[in-house]
């Protein structure tokens, strides 16, 4: 009698989201962004302690509706301090919003309900209230930070 053999899934099986990041080509981790816009929003740090305080004030390239730069491409040019998310930037942005797409894959978790590769809808990610949609501003529409620092996580 022949021994039955498990056929190991191949790369193909797995949805590219679930792979290691190291494995993604290019497009598959730019199509990893959830939408969510937070990773664009300013965040001010206490000289003393280090702490890091989140305000409501977007980059004004990001598209507070839709969670996307307006002008990706160009982005690093237009904003000198644009902060470039790749595999070797990630390990030290411990800023990233807990429930960020990259953060969450780089620690071996699964992507939230609400991200558009698993819901199937953009919408997801602002319905859950995970996006910068309906509680932002934009940095040209405003003169101190200090004024909209918020009560919401990085």
């Amino acid at each position: 009698m022949s021994e039955l053999v498990m056929a190991k899934p191949s790369k193909t099986s797995i949805p590219f989201w679930e792979r290691p990041l190291s494995e993604l080509d290019r497009g598959q981790w730019e199509a990893l962004c959830d939408g969510c816009g937070r990773c664009c929003l300013h965040k001010l740090e206490d000289e003393d302690t280090g702490l890091l305080y989140p305000t409501n004030v977007a980059c004004a390239l990001l598209d507070r509706k839709n969670g996307m730069c307006i002008d990706y491409a160009h982005r690093k040019k237009r904003v000198t301090d644009c902060v470039v998310l790749d595999r070797n930037s990630l390990g030290g942005l411990d800023w990233l919003p807990e429930s960020c797409a990259y953060r969450l894959r780089s620690e071996g978790k699964p992507l939230r309900a609400w991200h558009y590769l698993i819901s199937g809808s953009r919408e997801t990610v602002h319905e859950a209230g995970q996006s910068t949609r309906g509680w932002t501003v934009s940095e040209l529409d405003v003169d101190e930070l200090e004024d909209h620092v918020v009560d919401r996580g990085l």
